[in-house]
């Protein structure tokens, strides 16, 4: 099971890193984090940008996914993620808490809820579907 720590200095020379991405909390069933808004996550339309906000749903169901790999695996993709918008923000800060709804061997899902602290208000809605990789997954 990997801590916040190790989440946040994997992440920091990737993308998560880049856009300012912290992991506040990790467990096997739950995932917390949170990024300030700040002008290189906003869209030419003044609001944050919607990859911002699905990039964000999508690292903590990824780390998620992280914590509850199969022992023998390698790895894990995301073969799905349906996200539904239902408000935005210009300033502040957006939290994600990504929870588990389904462990399998080959596929994981994980349901994320994006929401802007100083509001409260929902930003998004995600379900994560990661495919789970294995050394020779051709013969499985």
């Amino acid at each position: 099971m990997h801590s916040p720590d190790y989440f946040n200095k994997y992440g920091s020379e990737y993308l998560p890193g880049h856009l300012g991405i912290v992991v506040t909390h990790a467990s096997g069933s739950e995932i917390r984090s949170e990024l300030p808004v700040r002008k290189p996550l906003i869209a030419l339309n003044g609001y944050l940008h919607a990859g911002t906000v699905v990039t964000l749903a999508d690292t903590c169901a990824g780390y998620g996914c992280i914590n509850n790999l199969p022992e023998d695996a390698t790895g894990f993709t995301t073969i799905e993620l349906k996200s539904n918008h239902l408000s935005t923000a210009r300033e502040g800060t957006i939290e994600c808490v990504a929870k588990v709804v389904h462990l399998g061997r080959t596929t994981q899902v994980w349901d994320s809820v994006v929401t802007h602290r100083e509001s409260g208000k929902t930003i998004a809605l995600f379900r994560c579907t990661q495919m789970i990789l294995y050394v020779n997954q051709g013969s499985q």
